[in-house]
């Protein structure tokens, strides 16, 4: 993948986990009822794929040839 859409997927990624990370700290609200969406786990999905998308910009960068 070219260099600018990694750094696309990087910043979306990125900023989808640090909305998710807003929202799973938010206090439950128990009017409203249980949260549907399981924010604490998509954050850490959002982390767990910004890892390789920042290790490939690393190559790309550095200018490592690819295999």
């Amino acid at each position: 993948m070219p260099l600018i859409p990694t750094l696309i997927a990087l910043a979306v990624v990125v900023g989808f986990g640090l909305f998710a990370g807003w929202r799973g700290a938010r206090p439950p609200d128990l009017i409203r009822g249980p949260r549907l969406v399981p924010w604490r786990f998509l954050m850490i999905a959002a982390a767990a794929v910004a890892l390789p998308l920042l290790v490939h910009l690393v190559r790309l960068v550095a200018g490592a040839p690819d295999a």
